[in-house]
C-alpha cells in the first residue's frame, strides 16, 4: 500500500493519521503559530494565527483543515507573515502592556509570538479599557486585560473537567469572558484546579501568589518555617532551570529551600505512605462489610470539591482520609515543635506543591485546630521556581542535600502518588501483603498505568478478585460518578484525579504546551519508583514510629481525629436569588426554595410553582417574600425550603403551605438542633451514616 503524501514548503511529508495539517507540520519539524490549539482540546480556529496557504483553496486555517494526500501547502510567505504581525498587533493594541511585570512573562504566547513575527511596533490605536482584575478566588487570580479571547480556558474548562465555570459573554467588540452571572471566579462552581490558567497562552489567569507572605515569615526570627515537597515537584521543577523534564532535583530543592532559610525539608511523599496505611485499612474494611463500595480516593482537593457540588449522594463512598498535604500539616503540628524547640504557634509550614487546588484546600475551616491551620502557606512549583530566582541561588550549580527526619523519609509508593494511577498501585502493593500474608514481588502494576482517561484493571488478592478503575478529568470522573449512581459499575476502588495525568499535569507546575513534558514527568516518578530500596508504604520504618509515638492504632481514635475527616454539600453559586413575588410589608416571612440542579431533578420546581399560588391564593403576597436560591448546601435531602430561617429537608407542598401560614400568624416555634437537627456542626457527620 502506497503511503499518502503531500508537499510541504517544497518536500513531501508522509500523511500518518494526523488530524490535521498544524500536526503535520509540527510532525516535519515546522512550528506553525497558534494560541487556541491544544491537541487535548476540540479544533477552535478562533485565533487565526495558524494560517497556511493551500495551492487550489487559499488561505486556511491548518488546525481546521485535514491533509489529504497532493495537497501543496507554504506555510510562510510573505502575505501568511503580515497577516499573523497584524492579527499581534491588534491583540496588543487591545492587551495589558504591563508585560515586564505580569508573572507569566517568561511562559507568554503572545510575547514570544510577537518576538518570533519581528513585531517591533504597535500600528493600531490602544483599545485598552481597565477592567477589574478577579483575585477573590483562593487558588486563581483573573486579569481581563490580559485576555486574547482564544477560548482555551473556557474549552478546558467544558470539555475535560466538565464544569463550566467560565464562558463567553456578550457579542461583537464586547466579547469577553467571564464566570457565571458576571460573579468573581471564587462564587461559582469553579472547583480550583487551575487547568484554565495552565493552558492560557497570556497571564489573563494565574495562580494565586503566596511568595511575600513565605518570604516575612522566613525573615522573623521567632518562626519555625518548614516546608514539604510534593512527588510531582521534582520531576518538573529542573524545566527551569536547562535540566529538563523527569530528573529527579529533590537533593536541589532541598539545598535551595535550605539556602533561603526554612529549617526542615521534608516529603509529602511520607505522608503520602500515610495516606496508604489508612485509606487502605478503610478500604479493607469497607470490604469486609460490603457496603459504601466503590470507595473513591480523597487525595484530590478539586476532584473532593466536585463531588461536593455535584454528587453529594456520593459522598459517603469517598474515603475519609486527608489529603497527603493535610495529613503532614497535622502530623507536622504534634511533631515538629518538640522537635525542633519553637513554640506551636510559631511553627509555619509550608507546602509545595504542583496543584493550585491545594490553596483552597488548606483554608478549608476543617483543617485548623484552635484557629490555626494546619498548613500554612501553599507555593506552587512556578512560585518555588521564582523563589530560587529572587534569592539569586545558581540552581544548577547546587550540590544536593538530604531531605530531614523522620517526615522526609518514604518509599516508591508514595512518590508515584504524584502520577494517574500510582494511588491505586500503592493501596494494592498494600492490600494485596494484607490480605495474602504473603510478600509481593512484582511491585509494577502495568495496568494501572497509561495515558488514557479512564482506565480498568483486575488485581487478584488471593481467593479475591479486586476491580479498580482509574480516572483523569474530572469530565471523565462525572461519566463515571453517574454509573456508579445508577449502580451501572462493578469497581472496587476508584481513583480520581482533576489533572491529566495526575499530579504532574498540576496548573501549578511550569508552563509547557508540549505533551511529551507530561510523559517525561510520569516516567521520572516511577523511575525515583525503583531507584529506592522500598517500595511499599508498610516498609516506611517512619510511619510504624510516628503510630507508635503518636497516631496509636492504625485506623483507630487518634489516628482517625488526626488524618480523617468529613465532606458536605456545597453552595455552587453564591448570592443569586431571584426574587419571585412583590412583598412590600413591613415584616415579611422570607421564603427562599432551591432550584439548583439537584432539586430541580426532586421537584423543587412544582414545589415552587405551588407555593407561589398558595400565597397568592391566600392573599398573603404582601407578607412574604419568596425568592428562589441556588443552594441550600442540603443537595442529598431535596427539595428544601428555607421559611423563616426554618430549613424543611425532602418537603412536601403541604409542608411549605402549612409552615408559611404558621411563621405568618407568628406560631413557626424555634428550632432545635444543629445543622441536620443532631448538633452536627458542619462536621460532615451525614456523609458519615447521620
Amino acid at each position: 500500500m502506497m503511503t499518502k503524501t503531500l508537499m510541504l514548503d517544497g518536500r513531501p511529508v508522509a500523511i500518518e493519521g494526523e488530524r490535521n495539517v498544524l500536526e503535520l507540520a509540527r510532525k516535519a519539524g515546522i512550528e506553525i503559530p497558534t494560541f487556541c490549539y491544544h491537541s487535548e482540546l476540540s479544533v477552535y480556529g478562533a485565533c487565526r494565527l495558524c494560517l497556511v496557504d493551500i495551492e487550489g483553496r487559499g488561505i486556511v486555517a491548518s488546525c481546521s483543515t485535514p491533509p489529504e494526500a497532493g495537497m501543496v501547502v507554504r506555510t510562510n510567505t510573505a502575505e501568511i507573515r503580515e497577516m499573523r504581525r497584524i492579527t499581534i498587533e491588534l491583540l496588543l493594541a487591545n492587551h495589558h502592556q504591563g508585560c515586564t511585570t505580569c508573572s507569566k512573562s517568561a511562559a507568554c504566547k503572545l510575547l514570544d509570538l510577537a518576538r518570533r513575527l519581528g513585531v517591533d511596533k504597535v500600528r493600531f490605536k490602544s483599545a485598552q479599557r481597565a477592567d477589574p482584575i478577579d483575585d477573590r478566588n483562593p487558588s486563581l487570580i483573573r486579569d481581563p486585560n490580559k485576555c486574547v479571547l482564544c477560548g482555551d480556558c473556557v474549552r478546558v474548562c467544558s470539555e475535560v473537567q466538565g464544569i463550566g465555570a467560565i464562558d463567553f459573554a456578550h457579542r461583537g467588540a464586547k466579547s469577553c469572558v467571564l464566570p457565571a452571572f458576571g460573579h468573581d471566579l471564587g462564587s461559582v462552581e469553579c472547583v480550583f484546579c487551575g487547568q484554565c490558567a495552565r493552558v492560557c497562552p497570556t497571564g489573563a489567569l494565574v495562580p494565586k501568589p503566596e511568595i511575600e507572605a513565605v518570604w516575612k515569615d522566613l525573615a522573623n526570627p521567632k518562626r519555625k518555617v518548614v516546608a514539604q515537597i510534593a512527588p510531582a515537584v521534582r520531576v518538573a521543577v529542573g524545566e527551569a532551570f536547562g535540566l529538563g523534564s523527569g530528573g529527579d532535583e529533590t537533593g536541589r530543592i532541598v539545598a535551595a529551600l535550605r539556602t533561603m532559610g526554612f529549617a526542615a525539608v521534608f516529603d509529602t511523599s511520607f505522608s503520602a505512605d500515610l495516606t496508604v496505611v489508612e485509606e487502605a485499612t478503610e478500604f479493607l474494611h469497607r470490604l469486609e462489610k460490603g457496603e459504601r463500595l466503590p470507595q473513591f480516593t480523597s487525595c484530590c482537593p478539586a476532584w473532593v470539591r466536585f463531588a461536593e457540588q455535584y454528587y453529594p449522594d456520593l459522598l459517603p463512598n469517598l474515603s475519609s482520609c486527608r489529603s497527603p498535604q493535610q495529613m503532614f500539616g497535622a502530623l507536622a503540628r504534634e511533631m515538629l515543635p518538640g522537635q525542633l524547640g519553637v513554640d506551636a504557634a510559631d511553627l509555619v509550614i509550608v507546602s509545595i506543591m504542583p496543584c493550585t487546588a491545594k490553596k483552597a484546600e488548606k483554608e478549608r475551616p476543617e483543617f485548623a485546630r484552635d484557629g490555626q491551620p494546619d498548613v500554612d502557606h501553599v507555593l506552587t512549583t512556578q512560585e518555588l521556581i521564582r523563589m530560587i530566582e529572587t534569592a539569586g541561588i545558581e540552581f544548577k550549580q547546587l550540590q544536593p542535600a538530604s531531605l530531614d527526619l523522620p517526615l522526609g523519609f518514604k518509599t516508591g509508593a508514595g512518590v508515584i502518588f504524584g502520577n494517574s494511577g500510582g494511588v491505586s498501585e500503592a493501596v494494592v502493593r498494600y492490600a494485596y501483603e494484607k490480605v495474602t500474608g504473603k510478600t509481593l514481588a512484582q511491585v509494577e502494576f502495568e495496568d494501572l498505568r497509561g495515558e488514557d482517561g479512564l482506565r480498568e484493571a483486575v488485581i487478584s488478592l488471593g481467593d479475591r478478585s479486586l476491580r479498580l478503575k482509574v480516572v483523569h478529568g474530572l469530565k471523565n470522573a462525572r461519566t463515571l460518578a453517574e454509573k456508579v449512581q445508577a449502580v451501572q459499575s462493578d469497581a472496587d476502588i476508584i481513583e480520581v484525579m482533576a489533572c491529566p495525568g495526575g499530579c504532574i499535569g498540576g496548573a501549578g507546575q511550569p508552563v509547557t504546551f508540549d505533551p511529551s513534558t507530561r510523559r517525561q514527568r510520569t516516567e521520572g516518578l516511577y523511575n525515583v519508583d525503583r531507584r529506592l530500596d522500598l517500595h511499599k508504604s508498610q516498609e516506611n520504618p517512619f510511619i510504624r514510629a510516628a503510630y507508635e509515638s503518636v497516631l496509636g492504632e492504625v485506623g483507630g481514635h487518634k489516628a482517625h481525629e488526626m488524618l480523617h475527616t468529613g465532606y458536605h454539600s456545597r453552595r455552587r453559586i453564591h448570592d443569586q436569588d431571584v426574587t419571585l413575588n412583590a412583598a412590600t410589608a413591613a415584616e415579611k416571612v422570607p421564603v427562599t426554595v432551591c432550584v439548583g440542579t439537584s432539586f430541580f431533578l426532586r421537584g423543587s420546581q412544582e414545589l415552587l410553582r405551588d407555593l407561589l399560588g398558595y400565597v397568592n391564593d391566600a392573599k398573603l403576597a404582601d407578607r412574604v417574600d419568596i425568592r428562589a436560591t441556588f443552594c441550600h448546601e442540603r443537595c442529598d435531602r431535596g427539595p428544601t425550603v428555607s421559611i423563616a430561617g426554618r430549613i424543611l429537608e425532602r418537603c412536601t407542598a403541604e409542608q411549605a403551605r402549612a409552615t408559611v401560614l404558621a411563621a405568618v400568624e407568628g406560631r413557626l416555634p424555634a428550632e432545635a438542633g444543629g445543622c441536620c437537627g443532631s448538633g452536627c456542626k458542619g462536621c460532615g457527620a451525614h456523609g458519615k451514616g447521620h
